[in-house]
């Protein structure tokens, strides 16, 4: 996968939480050094399901004392601005890479949603090293990228995506870690239409609410890799290029990586424990993420359907 270099990047959903000494976005990234624990991953499933569904109301409420950005933790949106400014940039730069697969899926999203006359509001990405509070309470890097629809915000440590491929043996690239952006973008689009109401917190099993929302925001990850290379930039031309069928296998290979059933065979107790499923088996995440990327189509990614065969 590759950026069109003269694309210009828009930075106004993006918030660098990473502090002094972090750097802009736009600097580069050191994709070595922090840990991703196997928990974390396994349980980052949390932040999504507390707090209910829809943008209008609902929301878990910030813990007392947990209320706006930690201490030396401030968002730095004009030095996102001054920093990632093209294509060429999310060519060669980590974080500017993540804010072009962020303005692609902000572009995809609006306009599906407005072919279906549905407001849209697009989430915020935020960059975090260590630990951030969100509206939906604290959290380390530990946790992994996650969706929080109590503020409707998207956060990530940049350092996970060297994890996968260290720890997780996952291939890696840009269409790769687009599939993780995309998945937890999936999240907000399931908080906008209300889909998380659905699911009762701390649900665990192989047909559970809380893998069907997992892999319904694989399959909406899938939905927008299909039209990651007709998604235009405000000049008309499509900001995203040369997606190969070995970019897609690398998107499927990282799926595969954090299935329930491979992170508690590999990297867990070497027991595979179905009754604790909580993103589904790497066939399922699989199945669903090339469900949405072969049709092209949101409407085929119901999860919940009665009677759907979730694989």
């Amino acid at each position: 996968m590759r950026f069109d270099e003269n694309a210009d990047l828009d930075t106004s959903n993006i918030d660098d939480l990473r502090g002094g000494g972090g750097g802009g976005v736009g600097g580069r990234v050191a994709l070595g050094g922090g840990g991703l624990g196997i928990v974390g991953l396994i349980l980052y499933f949390l932040l999504s399901q507390l707090g209910g569904g829809s943008t209008g109301g609902g929301g878990m409420g910030l813990p007392s004392g947990l209320g706006g950005l930690s201490d030396g933790q401030t968002a730095d949106t004009s030095q996102a601005a001054s920093s990632c400014r093209t294509g060429a940039q999310a060519n060669t730069e980590l974080d500017c890479e993540v804010v072009a697969v962020v303005n692609s899926l902000d572009g995809y999203w609006s306009d599906t949603f407005a072919r279906s006359n549905i407001n849209f509001q697009p989430p915020r990405t935020n960059f975090f090293t260590g630990g951030v509070r969100t509206g939906c309470g604290s959290a380390t890097s530990d946790t992994g990228p996650f969706y929080c629809p109590g503020d409707n915000e998207i956060y990530i440590d940049l350092s996970f995506f060297r994890e996968l491929e260290t720890r997780f043996g996952a291939e890696g690239g840009p269409f790769a870690r687009a599939y993780v952006i995309a998945h937890e973008y999936g999240h907000h689009i399931q908080a906008l239409l209300g889909t998380n109401e659905r699911v009762r917190s701390g649900e665990t099993g192989p047909t559970s609410g809380t893998v069907r929302l997992e892999l319904q925001a694989d399959c909406y990850a899938g939905v927008w890799a299909n039209h990651a290379t007709s998604v235009p930039t405000a000049s008309g031309r499509p900001l995203i290029t040369d997606v190969t069928q070995q970019d897609v296998n690398a998107a499927l290979d990282t799926a595969s990586r954090i299935g329930d059933d491979y992170i508690q065979s590999q990297l867990g107790g070497g027991r595979v424990d179905q009754s604790q499923f909580t993103h589904g088996s790497s066939e399922q995440r699989e199945r669903w993420y090339t469900t949405g990327y072969q049709s092209g189509d949101p409407a085929r990614c119901d999860t919940f359907a009665s009677g759907v065969n979730l694989g």
